[in-house]
């Protein structure tokens, strides 16, 4: 199917023609400095997110401890954000200094596949680790072994694959970058181009997003009742124990509250992963849409200077994965310590403490197996 109308054999040429003219004649950009700066930054976030990522990807593949069911999907995760840091980064960060796409019109439409084929499948995996929480605790369910996370993300790959790839076929209007740093959506009225680009974004952003919300809204709400409901048997358990032996200075137990943090660490870790996904992919989800439906913004003199911002953070999430695992996660935290050279440790390692097993039967009452989060 033809782009915006156009024959095939002329989209090429057309897409050419448009990205040598001149881009000043047709949107404003970003001042030179500022440009700078932002091709900097994302070349720092193309090293950062490549380098933590791949430390994820190594510390599940060389621990065999750490190839839990969870810990397998948090690994696809990061390699999905290395393939977007390698495969579709640089070429923004050169377009953003050059104010030019100097990689023809056939790689625009291949890198804008490869953009959202990475993007749907770093999604899919959330949605994927956002059930299983919601099976956990709400659901009471502990049903992720290793294979079945295995075979999930198999089938992950391949339905990002097939609904990604239309856009490299001609399925929706991809313009090379005159009106923006990377190949992007643009302005359509043919409905089965709209009809593309709704599915698109409905898949990566907002039934991920629905559900996601749905699932942690549950979450708290079960973890706040269970959190009453053990107060409330702590505090039974005290009265009576004063009624039958009359010891008023009896002191109230704590050890369940230790339960509680146990068990909604994992789920918080998650939700701050989805807190970023939100706040990454909401800008870009809105942009999109406004591109495809609205002709005015899509060719207002400041959709390069929108397009670049939102770009941009869409890219941070990529960043953002690796830094929480090491803020959030002990396990991986001590993992990349081991990664590191012996003169980057400054600091001795301290002596930790002994902690009890505490099984998430105790409150949820879910498998004995436990993911490393």
């Amino acid at each position: 199917m033809a782009c915006n109308g156009t024959p095939p054999d002329s989209y090429d040429s057309l897409l050419l023609n448009m990205s040598n003219l001149s881009p000043a004649s047709r949107s404003v950009v970003l001042s030179t400095p500022l440009r700078i700066l932002l091709a900097l930054v994302m070349m720092l976030m193309i090293a950062v997110g490549f380098l933590g990522n791949a430390v994820v990807c190594l510390i599940v593949y060389q621990k065999p401890a750490m190839r839990s069911a969870i810990n397998l999907l948090l690994a696809t995760l990061a390699f999905s954000d290395i393939m977007l840091s390698l495969f579709c980064m640089p070429f923004m960060a050169v377009t953003m200094i050059t104010v030019h796409w100097h990689f023809g019109a056939s790689f625009c439409r291949f890198s804008a596949m490869l953009y959202w084929f990475f993007v749907l499948e770093g999604v899919a995996i959330l949605l994927i680790i956002s059930v299983d929480r919601f099976l956990i605790i709400v659901q009471r369910q502990d049903k992720l072994n290793p294979g079945r996370a295995k075979v999930m993300i198999a089938v992950s790959w391949a339905l990002s694959f097939c609904i990604s790839f239309p856009s490299l076929v001609g399925w929706t209007f991809v313009e090379v970058p005159t009106r923006a740093p990377q190949c992007v959506l643009g302005y359509t009225e043919f409905p089965a181009d709209r009809a593309y680009a709704v599915i698109l974004l409905v898949t990566v952003f907002f039934v991920p997003f629905s559900i996601m919300l749905y699932s942690y809204l549950c979450i708290l709400n079960t973890v706040r009742r269970n959190a009453i409901r053990v107060h409330n048997h702590t505090e039974s358990l005290c009265l009576n124990q004063v009624s039958k032996l009359g010891l008023l200075g009896l002191q109230r137990p704590h050890p369940l509250n230790v339960d509680m943090s146990f068990k909604t660490r994992a789920f918080s870790t998650i939700f701050i992963l989805f807190i970023g996904f939100s706040f990454c992919w909401l800008p870009h989800t809105i942009f999109s849409l406004m591109s495809v439906f609205s002709r005015k913004f899509y060719y207002s003199s400041s959709f390069y200077i929108t397009s670049t911002y939102v770009l941009w953070l869409s890219y941070l999430k990529s960043v953002f994965n690796p830094v929480i695992y090491c803020w959030r996660i002990k396990k991986f935290r001590e993992a990349c310590m081991e990664f590191l050279p012996k003169t980057f440790k400054i600091f001795p390692k301290m002596p930790g403490r002994t902690r009890r097993r505490i099984h998430p039967s105790t409150i949820y009452v879910c498998s004995e197996h436990q993911s490393a989060v």
